[in-house]
């Protein structure tokens, strides 16, 4: 029963997240993957709130209208609970079915209290990423964060925040679920309950390096305990005398798979659960690291991205207006769309404005760009302000 268990979310758990992750992209575009994608974001929750406002009339479609807003519009802590919850149980899971094999015959007693230190640690860097200041500018902190970027005239310019009625520095956004605008912002983590900025943004990544590097200490740790035991139970010799002749390793697997799961199976799990949690870790991990090292944000890339699609469906329409424009057209139509660009993205209009080129101005290399977020601007400038004073 265990072995078809463990096949099972192994076909399935890939598949989920293909289409969680990627069936919004080009390549799915009118597949069922782009259909199941869409129903699993969003489509689920329409079609429950039409049952629930059939069954129960208009306050239960206000019930879930009310809901679906504290839970993905407010500040609330459900995924916070959440990942103590999935911390917990994984301690446990280990602590109940593996902690009196440990010391065994390739992992040392050392491990029963390097076990719990290290899961401390890591919730230690998820409270600091949960309660640390990310950034927040408001009428007394504007000073600090004004001038710590220069605009770009692309992405930012010099406006007012319609919300907070406040200068907006560069690299700064209202987060529409915070209600406050926050310095160097990268996005609004549900995990953490809080945005992630300026300030906390050195947290965040170390507490995504720190959980990888925790989930696969625990499958190596996993590991270790399982070939104990096979080594301990002398399983392949006793194979290959079952066998009845030498047995190469690849008719071994088989045999031994088998006997992990009928006794091992909550080892077995555990390592496969581990492992694929560490790689999705990774990933993210990684793609955080790529970010800060090109010094841009989440929140960049994204508009970046924008900027992008809007240019090519921009270019797109030049193509199919030339087509039919005349030659005493006065102004060339290339010329008309740099200035309708220029007018979204910099708020200015008027025929002189300058050509602005598509370049990060705030990439300084990559040892720069690490400090840069392990000792934030900010910080510097108001340890330099209370030194002088």
């Amino acid at each position: 029963m265990g072995y078809w268990l463990i096949l099972l979310y192994l076909s399935m758990l890939p598949c989920f997240l293909v289409v969680l992750l990627c069936g919004e992209r080009d390549i799915f575009q009118g597949t069922f993957v782009q259909k199941l994608h869409n129903f699993i974001s969003g489509g689920a929750c329409d079609y429950f709130q039409k049952v629930v406002g059939f069954c129960c009339g208009e306050r239960g479609e206000q019930a879930c209208a009310k809901a679906e807003d504290v839970c993905c519009d407010r500040p609330n802590p459900i995924l916070q609970l959440f990942y103590l919850l999935l911390l917990g149980g994984c301690y446990f899971a280990i602590l109940y079915s593996s902690l009196h094999y440990i010391p065994g015959h390739y992992v040392s007693g050392l491990h029963r209290y390097m076990g719990p230190l290290s899961g401390v640690f890591g919730l230690c860097l998820f409270l600091a990423a949960s309660f640390a200041d990310p950034g927040v500018i408001n009428a007394s902190t504007i000073m600090r964060h004004h001038n710590t970027y220069p605009y770009d005239n692309v992405l930012y310019i010099e406006k007012i925040c319609t919300t907070c009625k406040i200068p907006r520095p560069a690299r700064s956004k209202h987060c529409s679920i915070c209600n406050r605008c926050v310095a160097r912002f990268d996005h609004h983590c549900g995990w953490m309950n809080n945005c992630i900025g300026e300030n906390n943004l050195r947290f965040f990544l170390a507490f995504l390096g720190w959980h990888v590097l925790l989930c696969c200490y625990g499958v190596c740790v996993l590991a270790a305990i399982l070939a104990g035991e096979i080594k301990e139970h002398r399983l392949i010799q006793t194979i290959r005398w079952y066998i009845g002749h030498p047995a190469t390793y690849h008719e071994i697997s088989g045999h031994v798979l088998q006997w992990l799961l009928v006794y091992y199976s909550t080892q077995v799990l555990l390592i496969i659960f581990l492992g694929i949690l560490s790689l999705l870790l990774a990933g993210f991990f990684s793609y955080h690291l790529y970010l800060i090292f090109v010094n841009t944000t989440t929140n960049e890339t994204y508009k970046w991205d924008r900027r992008q699609h809007w240019q090519q469906m921009q270019a797109q329409a030049e193509r199919e207006r030339n087509s039919v424009d005349t030659p005493s057209d006065p102004v060339p139509q290339r010329s008309r769309m740099l200035v309708k660009c220029q007018e979204i993205f910099c708020c200015k209009s008027g025929p002189n404005l300058p050509i602005v080129v598509d370049v990060n101005i705030y990439n300084k290399g990559i040892v720069r760009n690490l400090a840069e977020v392990m000792f934030p601007i900010a910080e510097r400038t108001t340890l330099s302000s209370s030194a002088s004073d």
